[in-house]
């Protein structure tokens, strides 16, 4: 019986491994944290300071621009750059609002085209989100009506996509339409709230799985049935060894 026991113990421990080893290779950052978003607060801390520090302002958008100049073009860290050198605060913190509005517009358009991918959508989304929180203090302080309207608009984009539940239990159908609607307004809003003449810039990215070193990993969504296989197999195989060892032992 002690064999079986440590046969199941090597089962389940490879299987861990095995879903592991898979797992690494499709790690997402903090879903409710945006790095880019996350930066432009660290810069509006340097730059409120008596006087403003526009070295460390530099400093803290140079570890965001490599991903800038990804999924948007050169051209958006080059006008941000050209602002910290000239010293031109406001300049500095209106063009990084631009960028994360354009940011925002990025993702959604991402979420659109890969509508059906439930669990890439709902972190992308999360991902906007976060990018409008950072926002939405400027916002709120002009305008607390449109602030409370753009975020009710992403609530209703995330009821949108509905929920493919585990195995099927709790299923709500998505909706794309609405989510169209809904991303709609928050872009239209946007766009006229920080007065941009468009929304393209660059080039869209359509990767939605940013490689991070730590966060959330996809196998940990129970509301993936992949990520139940595993845990069915260990199930499977344990219980078969178990079986035939008690039939080998009645045998016997």
């Amino acid at each position: 019986m002690k064999k079986v026991v440590f046969f199941c113990l090597l089962v389940f421990f490879a299987f861990s491994s095995l879903s592991s080893g898979s797992a690494s290779a499709y790690t997402y950052g903090d879903p409710n944290k945006e790095e880019v978003a996350e930066a432009y607060k660290e810069i509006l801390i340097k730059l409120d300071q008596n006087p403003p520090d526009f070295a460390e302002a530099k400093k803290i958008y140079d570890t965001v621009k490599k991903e800038v100049d990804m999924h948007m073009g050169a051209k958006p860290s080059e006008i941000i750059l050209a602002s910290i050198e000239s010293e031109d605060k406001e300049a500095v913190i209106e063009n990084i609002e631009k960028l994360l509005v354009l940011n925002i517009a990025r993702r959604m358009e991402s979420i659109e085209s890969k509508f059906t991918e439930y669990d890439t959508s709902k972190k992308l989304l999360a991902k906007a989100f976060a990018t409008y929180e950072a926002l939405s203090p400027r916002v709120e302080a002009k305008h607390s009506d449109l602030d409370k309207e753009i975020k009710g608009n992403f609530e209703e984009a995330l009821n949108a996509l509905g929920n493919p539940g585990l195995f099927g239990v709790g299923k709500i159908e998505s909706n794309l339409e609405a989510f169209k609607n809904n991303k709609k307004e928050i872009l239209s809003n946007l766009q006229k709230e920080f007065q941009l003449k468009s929304l393209e810039v660059g080039h869209f990215s359509e990767s939605a799985t940013e490689m991070e070193s730590s966060g959330k990993k996809e196998w940990t969504d129970i509301s993936n049935i992949r990520n139940w296989i595993p845990l069915i197999l260990i199930t499977v195989v344990i219980t078969g060894v178990i079986v035939f060892s008690i039939r080998k032992r009645n045998r016997n």
